[in-house]
């Protein structure tokens, strides 16, 4: 009966994630509520020159930042974050719920798991909110354009050596080792309870943020709204995360991101 329950919590939390994870691919595609698809807005050049908007031919202006358009550019980030990291948060979260069922298979598992997710995504609701306040500062400086992507080569270099530097670090392979063993996560940090559920889920996602922030932050280099590198950047989180030489894979990356933003702050000197 125990085996039923936790097949059958398997597939209800594997279908739940693959809604929201699909929902939320299509809120992006669709353009995240900016006037243009996200194709639109990938097929515009996205170098320091001149950014022009594809239809008509003029330049996307700066953005005029009120409390509506705040809000707007908070749940832009948020479920774009929620779109590229839930897939690799997915076998944590499917585990907790065979955990939490085998210690209390009278409780209501599926309700916890819901708040064990819920905690992971409080953490990069919190990174959408300093990303949204980095979108604002940037684009009041000029150094984002209205299509939002780096207008500045120094400012691009030093984002790209910034990430690969942070992909050398103990504290970013320390959050990764978190990230990729579920097993002893839980282990560790195990609290039974809807709240104990809400506590793990949001250190999971402190691990997660530790592990991945730069790597996000890179959407300001490429364009936040650029669907090569959202798409891109989630592929690499996942198969950092996942593959049995992800880690590897990563450090590999924090040397190519230095010299490729090493290069670019050449030539901008």
């Amino acid at each position: 009966m125990l085996e039923t329950l936790i097949a059958r919590d398997r597939l209800v939390v594997a279908a739940a994630i693959s809604i929201v994870v699909a929902a939320t691919w299509l809120y992006i595609l669709l353009g995240a509520g900016m006037g243009m698809s996200a194709f639109e807005m990938s097929a515009a050049p996205w170098s320091a020159e001149a950014l022009r908007m594809s239809a008509g031919g003029t330049e996307m202006g700066p953005a005029v930042w009120s409390l509506g358009y705040g809000l707007l550019m908070f749940f832009m980030w948020w479920i774009m974050m929620i779109a590229m990291m839930l897939p690799s948060a997915a076998p944590m979260i499917l585990l907790y719920a065979r955990i939490d069922r085998q210690q209390a298979p009278e409780r209501k598992a599926l309700t916890a798991t819901g708040v064990f997710a819920g905690g992971y995504l409080l953490a990069w609701a919190i990174f959408s909110l300093l990303a949204a306040t980095a979108q604002w500062g940037l684009q009041a400086s000029g150094l984002l354009s209205g299509m939002l992507a780096s207008t500045s080569a120094v400012l691009g270099g030093g984002l790209l050596v910034a990430a690969g530097l942070w992909q050398l670090t103990p504290f970013k392979q320390a959050c990764l080792r978190h990230c990729r063993s579920p097993v002893q996560f839980l282990s560790r940090h195990w609290r039974g309870g809807r709240t104990g559920a809400l506590w793990m889920g949001a250190v999971h996602g402190a691990f997660c943020l530790g592990c991945c922030w730069f790597l996000m932050a890179l959407l300001f280099y490429g364009g936040v709204m650029n669907l090569y590198w959202i798409v891109g950047l989630a592929l690499f989180v996942l198969i950092e995360k996942l593959l049995p030489a992800g880690n590897r894979y990563g450090s590999i990356a924090g040397v190519l991101l230095i010299a490729w933003g090493g290069a670019l702050l050449i030539q901008a000197v």
